[in-house]
């Protein structure tokens, strides 16, 4: 049985109606670690969309945690993003509720109604990430470092096969990027994927792993030291 968790064959992804990227074939195994990198307007933000199913794949084969991209139904994307986590560059925390009450509002969303159990994922999935003593804060009361570790416990609660993290430390200064960067590498060596869009190439050589470059259409495996 394949070990493949993300798999890409011949793939065009689209921005709009425009292909911005061609004969993309990627295939990403389980307890991988990969950076996807790119200059601004690249794909790799089109590329990471079509991966979570918010633009849909139009040509080539594309499957993602045993999720067929071209034949995936609207009424299975739910489904789908159960199985990933997905971690922002903004946060996207919910600004009038308390760091538990944005994870119970997702374990709600996604089926879940044991309260024990819901409180009990919460504290673990908080504990992970170091963020258990600020349950109780809002989010403006947190730091921006403190708001993506909360980000990165919501992707974990459904305990995702493969975490997609689209420029995760893109709002956060050199010092917080790299506390971040310990928390998703810790995740990553505990067996979670990780596939994370950057442009910080401090982190590429900090925590070196194997890196694919979007560059004029294509996506290709790039040698670390001629990032």
């Amino acid at each position: 049985m394949s070990a493949s968790i993300l798999k890409l064959h011949n793939a065009t992804i689209y921005q709009e109606s425009e292909p911005i990227l061609t004969d993309v074939n990627i295939d990403v195994q389980k307890g991988d670690f990969i950076y996807l990198i790119g200059k601004t307007g690249s794909g790799k933000s089109s590329l990471m969309k079509t991966l979570y199913a918010d633009l849909q794949l139009k040509q080539g084969e594309g499957i993602i945690v045993d999720y067929d991209l071209r034949t995936l139904k609207e009424s299975d994307i739910p489904f789908l993003r159960r199985k990933l986590g997905i971690v922002f560059q903004d946060f996207k925390l919910l600004p009038d509720r308390n760091v538990h009450k944005n994870l119970l509002f997702v374990l709600k969303a996604t089926g879940w109604t044991n309260e024990t159990e819901m409180n009990n994922r919460i504290e673990d999935v908080l504990n992970r990430v170091g963020m258990l003593q600020h349950l109780n804060k809002m989010p403006h009361q947190i730091s921006g470092g403190e708001q993506q570790r909360v980000a990165i416990a919501r992707a974990l609660l459904n305990d995702p096969e493969l975490i997609l993290a689209d420029e995760p430390t893109g709002n956060l200064d050199p010092q917080t990027s790299v506390e971040v960067m310990e928390v998703l590498q810790k995740i990553n060596e505990n067996g979670r994927t990780i596939l994370m869009a950057t442009h910080d190439y401090a982190l590429l050589l900090k925590y070196p792993a194997k890196t694919l470059k979007c560059d004029e259409g294509k996506v290709f495996e790039v040698v670390q030291k001629t990032v």
